[in-house]
């Protein structure tokens, strides 16, 4: 048995905590909320994010310091624009050296950091390579009710990986390990966008036809960047990209997809995150992605149109019209090109 602490008490961190406690860890649940953390210890719910009965030996705390206090590993899943003052604030809190593993998917806009590169910036006392990254096709809902999962965790520091493997893995929730932090983080990302795209189509009504080709062609934006910024272009057909790109475009469980499915039908963004009453990741991760394919000349089509869509209240039919009517071309050109750049160095 471990102890760990997860930071975030949102509808993903109270899923992994699910995972954590029914492989007999002892776990404590952090949120900065005290209502929050009073109301999880006494019905064992977190109604707002999850309509399932939380197992009772996981205890939610209100003070960080008493979350993590002696734990062998800490959990981070909050927001990315939350990311850096939770590790400010457990920086100057921790007196030990625990392994730390995440699970948000974003970057984070102006910087277009990764969030395991804002960890490391925030955390004096954390060594970048030492980090593990969670992420896969895995929905908090199905998680929280012991349906299949699969995932990967990946972290420069195979031992850590393999660690993060053996927290984790049980009869309903498989864990792979990877090296290539960049691309499992990239792909959990920037995913995401896409998402938002899948949803618009159908908010417009489209099809089937429409939301594969649309998947497709995000597949190769989400690829192109990813290895322009040093991924391995593989990672991108495994669960963190390909696996997770599909589940969260398909679902009405992805936020991401409701966000856009919203959007489609005509409301303004605003109401839309009104509505939501939970963060929607693509939103923040599109205007980082816009920004640094216009920054270093990355052909993103698909995401700058969704960026128009969300920040410059463009129609999403005229966006559609633009994409469809882009230069004829060939398709695999730009992958063949990537791969044959990545295995020439």
């Amino acid at each position: 048995m471990k102890k760990i602490a997860v930071l975030g008490a949102g509808s993903w961190g109270t899923a992994l905590s699910i995972v954590l406690a029914d492989n007999g860890h002892d776990v404590r649940l952090w949120t900065h909320r005290k209502e929050q953390a009073d109301t999880i210890n006494s019905i064992h719910k977190n109604e707002h994010y999850l309509e399932i009965m939380i197992p009772e030996k996981i205890k939610a705390f209100y003070n960080m310091e008493e979350a993590i206090h002696e734990v062998d590993a800490i959990l981070i899943v909050v927001p990315t624009k939350a990311i850096r003052e939770v590790c400010h604030e457990l920086d100057g809190i921790l007196k030990h050296k625990p392994t730390i593993i995440h699970a948000t998917k974003g970057i984070e806009p102006g910087t277009l950091k990764r969030v395991s590169q804002m960890i490391d910036e925030e955390m004096e006392s954390i060594v970048y390579d030492d980090i593990v990254v969670l992420s896969g096709p895995s929905h908090a809902e199905e998680v929280g009710q012991r349906q299949p999962t699969t995932v990967t965790v990946a972290s420069i520091n195979e031992e850590n990986a393999k660690k993060a493997q053996d927290l984790f893995f049980n009869e309903v929730f498989r864990v792979y390990t990877s090296n290539d932090v960049i691309g499992i983080e990239l792909g959990g990302a920037l995913k995401n966008i896409i998402a938002l795209g899948a949803g618009i189509s159908d908010g417009l009504g489209f099809g089937d036809n429409a939301k594969a080709a649309l998947m497709t062609r995000g597949l190769a934006e989400i690829t192109r960047l990813g290895t322009y910024l040093g991924a391995n272009p593989l990672s991108f057909l495994g669960l963190p990209g390909v696996g997770d790109l599909i589940v969260t475009c398909t679902s009405v469980h992805s936020r991401n997809w409701r966000a856009g499915n919203l959007l489609g039908k005509g409301k303004n963004l605003e109401d839309v995150l009104e509505h939501m009453g939970m963060v929607v990741e693509g939103v923040r991760t599109a205007e980082a992605a816009y920004q640094f394919a216009k920054d270093e000349n990355v052909e993103m089509p698909i995401t700058n149109g969704i960026y128009d869509i969300v920040y410059n209240n463009k129609k999403p039919k005229e966006v559609v019209e633009q994409l469809m009517n882009r230069d004829k071309r060939e398709e695999m050109d730009d992958l063949a090109s990537l791969l044959k750049n990545r295995y020439a160095r």
